[in-house]
């Protein structure tokens, strides 16, 4: 039989090989369906879809309109956290944000990426875990490893690539530390999401 990427291609690995496209066909198609879904401006319509993909997240959760998500099922959001407009969130390689958390418009968050030194250029899987009381301002990007810990705030348009201890304020590209937050008691809570948003 001819060869698959390199590989021969035998009767044994065809089945699995066909069952394993028809799956990722499948859930391409439910990825496209949220698409649509996250355009629509009301909350509680998209987060009926949301939890039927598998996000782990509450009623209290707010995700605003158009955002984006690579297999939901490995996703985990915290109660009173509220995920901006057009973020997109990755659960490939599992992501846990915790609660009154703040990730404002923009914000990439992967948990996948290539290796670009593979000759297979195949992808590496590490966690993000995002703790309670953060912020990420617009347009940050996390990848993937990164624990953000409770209370660290990362500036708009910065690209985390290592781990952000809590409370710390981190900015740049990529994000180094510029400051401490400023507050010692963290229990407020993030209040009503935006409507038709």
């Amino acid at each position: 039989m001819n060869s698959y990427i390199g590989k021969p291609l035998t009767w044994q690995n065809l089945l699995p090989k066909v069952f394993n496209r028809l799956k990722t066909i499948l859930l391409e198609f439910w990825l496209m369906i949220l698409k649509w879904v996250g355009l629509v401006p009301i909350h509680t319509f998209r987060k009926v879809f949301y939890f039927l993909s598998g996000i782990n997240m509450t009623w209290t959760t707010t995700i605003h309109t158009g955002a984006e998500f690579f297999n939901p099922t490995g996703i985990s959001i915290g109660k009173d956290t509220i995920i901006g407009k057009n973020c997109f969130l990755d659960g490939r390689g599992k992501l846990t944000i915790g609660s009154h958390t703040d990730i404002a418009t923009d914000v990439l968050i992967y948990t996948d990426q290539h290796d670009v030194h593979s000759t297979n250029f195949t992808n590496q899987f590490a966690p993000v875990t995002i703790g309670n009381y953060v912020f990420i301002g617009p347009r940050a990007i996390v990848l993937p490893g990164v624990n953000i810990g409770r209370g660290a705030v990362i500036g708009a348009g910065a690209i985390v690539t290592k781990n952000v201890p809590e409370r710390e304020i981190w900015a740049g590209v990529p994000a180094v530390k510029i400051g401490d937050r400023k507050i010692d008691k963290l229990d407020y809570k993030l209040g009503r999401p935006v409507l038709f948003q």
